[in-house]
């Protein structure tokens, strides 16, 4: 068998392995009600979560996005988890929104819904900023969404800002300004707090 074939029986191998992950623990129904279980508090199905992000309010549901290793058990490759809610008690799973990719890992940031259109991916679309920790360093980017946060697609131009060589510089957190009619974006940097605009 060649080399290269060998490779590709690897690589379905590991999907196969990988990709049931995120249905096992959801065919079980009382799954939610096993011993040491949160049951006022969030929690994912299984596996190793972290901090909220993007938490949204959009047609009648609450978005909550949160750090997580879909994989283990312990702190590893950053995803973004995602949830939503009607009444911040009761969560339906959703698949992960980010994944990893070549600009890196999926740090903490926010979402916004984009009213006017104004980054032109579309009307009302979903949009989450990010931090890309990579090699590139603390990088920030975004993503979008058109159909109510269920499935997502990263902006060809990631990131939207290279790392100004400063350390630890994460963690957007994006609003929109009527008085300016400009997106403002607050940006923790080392031990200060940085800001931006930006009309788009």
């Amino acid at each position: 068998m060649s080399q290269k074939r060998k490779i590709g029986l690897l690589v379905i191998c590991l999907t196969m392995l990988f990709s049931p992950l995120k249905s096992v623990f959801a065919v079980d129904p009382g799954y939610y009600d096993e011993s040491y279980r949160n049951q006022f508090h969030f929690s994912p199905e299984a596996n190793w979560m972290n901090d909220p992000n993007g938490m949204v309010y959009y047609k009648g549901e609450y978005h909550l996005f949160y750090q997580y290793h879909p994989y283990g058990t312990t702190w590893g490759p950053m995803h973004w988890g995602h949830a939503v809610s009607e009444d911040l008690v009761h969560w339906e799973h959703l698949p992960i929104a980010l994944k990893p990719d070549e600009n890196g890992q999926i740090f903490s940031g926010s979402a916004v819904i984009d009213w006017n259109n104004t980054a032109g991916f579309g009307k009302e679309a979903m949009v989450a900023i990010f931090t890309h920790a990579g090699e590139k360093g603390q990088v920030q980017s975004i993503a979008y969404s058109l159909d109510k946060g269920r499935t997502w697609e990263q902006y060809e131009g990631n990131p939207v800002m290279p790392n100004p060589s400063i350390p630890d510089w994460r963690d957007p957190k994006v609003f929109w300004h009527d008085d300016s009619n400009r997106w403002i974006m607050s940006l923790t940097a080392k031990d200060k707090v940085m800001f931006y605009t930006s009309p788009n």
